[in-house]
């Protein structure tokens, strides 16, 4: 709002200024003027009191600063768009107020240190490489690996100090990859749509606009050069009376009528160039603006993009940290809180865990949290409710002898018993049998 009534009060100052310096103007050097055409008002022509520089008025002027301030305080009629191209501008504005939001939350997201924010900005300003950054997650790493050196790497402590500093390292490394990957997928193209597409289409916008003040300008100056040469005929109808008024009057009144012609004839050439230039910068901007249904396209692929690089980015946190908490179940004397276990994540084209996991069938105490009896997988038998076909995701690598070895894109067949971890199932793939984890797997109807 400041910077809107900032430029009103500039463009009313200079219109206001441009009229002092009209009427300061003399008579003589106006007379001279190209362009300029100089009504002398007198009895005869106008009742009006003349004499003074006030009442004289000048055609030919560019009025386009004064139909703006005209417009801004609703003193002037205004050339209206259609409703389609005012509907394209509205869905224009909305799309760049909208993408410059999303932009800036998207980059909070990735990078929430305002710091260090600014400092990329800078440098993309000053076309400089944006240093390298060490991840939050690899920094804990650096730290607990110092830590464990100090405090010894042999201890229970140091050990799983080592072991959590590794996954701490592979959660960095995979938050790095996100943060690259979205940067260029999905931020890239909404700065290149507010920084190229949007300035051509702000630049022609203002462009119509000031096309606009020039059509408006045209057909107020041959509105009011019509209005004047009829009155200037009417008043040169009129049969002169010598006896009461001088002759000089009736021959300027004759003059004055043949001078408005002749600015009503220059008007309306004005008026038609105005209105080609109009029309045609009006269809460019049109163009302009219907082409930001190809930016939505483009958008809604990139918007898949993102989310595609997020949900990558968020299954290798989680199967990094499963294996992290494997790992340090396996560690002797090493203390596991007895946790609720996590809900694997969900695929998108897969169903949910819990419809994977079938009712009915033996209950099997070797399947129960570690530290019980081992599992004797001759024994278990597929339950009498069936079982499912699945996809392997990722390769995965047994453990022991009671989990099945994986490898990425193949089918096995799987089930579930009951007292079984819900981040388990039974995997079968020919004579082999073993548990295999639920977020490896991509359960086929």
């Amino acid at each position: 709002m400041d910077f809107n009534m900032k430029k009103l009060a500039s463009d009313a100052g200079i219109f206001f200024t441009r009229a002092v310096q009209k009427a300061q103007c003399p008579v003589e050097d106006l007379r001279s003027r190209e362009g300029l055409l100089l009504r002398v008002r007198s009895p005869a022509v106008d009742p009006s009191p003349s004499g003074d520089a006030s009442s004289l008025e000048f055609i030919g002027q560019p009025l386009s600063i004064q139909k703006f301030t005209e417009e801004k305080f609703g003193q002037a009629e205004k050339t209206e768009l259609d409703a389609q191209f005012e509907n394209l501008l509205a869905r224009a504005d909305s799309t760049k107020n909208w993408t410059e939001k999303i932009l800036r939350q998207t980059e909070v997201l990735l990078q929430p240190n305002p710091s260090a924010r600014v400092e990329e900005f800078l440098y993309e300003k000053l076309d400089r490489k944006v240093p390298s950054r060490v991840t939050n997650g690899e920094l804990l790493a650096q730290y607990m690996a110092e830590a464990a050196s100090e405090l010894g790497p042999t201890t229970p402590y140091g050990k799983t100090l080592i072991k959590v500093a590794e996954a701490e390292k592979r959660l960095g490394a995979a938050e790095r990859d996100f943060i690259h990957t979205a940067s260029i997928n999905f931020l890239t193209p909404l700065r290149t749509f507010l920084e190229g597409d949007w300035k051509t289409i702000s630049k022609e916008r203002r462009l119509l606009h000031n096309r606009r003040l020039d059509l408006d300008a045209c057909k107020a100056r041959l509105k009011k050069a019509k209005a004047a040469e009829a009155k200037a005929t009417c008043e040169g109808d009129t049969v002169p009376d010598f006896q009461e008024t001088r002759p000089r009057n009736y021959i300027l009144s004759a003059s004055a009528s043949a001078l408005w012609t002749d600015e009503v004839d220059k008007a309306e050439q004005e008026l038609r160039v105005a209105q080609t230039e109009f029309d045609r910068q009006a269809e460019v901007t049109r163009l302009l603006l219907e082409g930001i249904s190809s930016t939505h396209v483009n958008h809604l692929r990139c918007l898949h993009e993102f989310v595609e690089s997020q949900t990558t980015y968020y299954a290798q946190c989680y199967r990094h940290m499963l294996d992290l908490q494997k790992q340090l179940g396996r560690f002797p004397g090493t203390f596991v809180g007895t946790t609720e276990p996590a809900s694997p994540p969900l695929s998108s084209t897969s169903p949910t865990t819990a419809a994977a996991t079938m009712p009915g069938g033996p209950s099997v105490a070797s399947l129960a949290p570690p530290g019980e009896a081992a599992l004797c997988l001759e024994e278990v038998a597929p339950p009498a409710s069936g079982t499912r076909k699945a996809r392997v995701l990722y390769d995965y690598e047994a453990a022991d002898s009671s989990e099945l070895a994986l490898l990425a894109d193949e089918l096995i067949t799987v089930y579930s018993l009951p007292g079984m971890d819900p981040d388990w199932l039974i995997g079968e793939r020919g004579n082999k049998k073993g548990k295999v984890p639920v977020t490896y797997l991509e359960l086929l109807s």
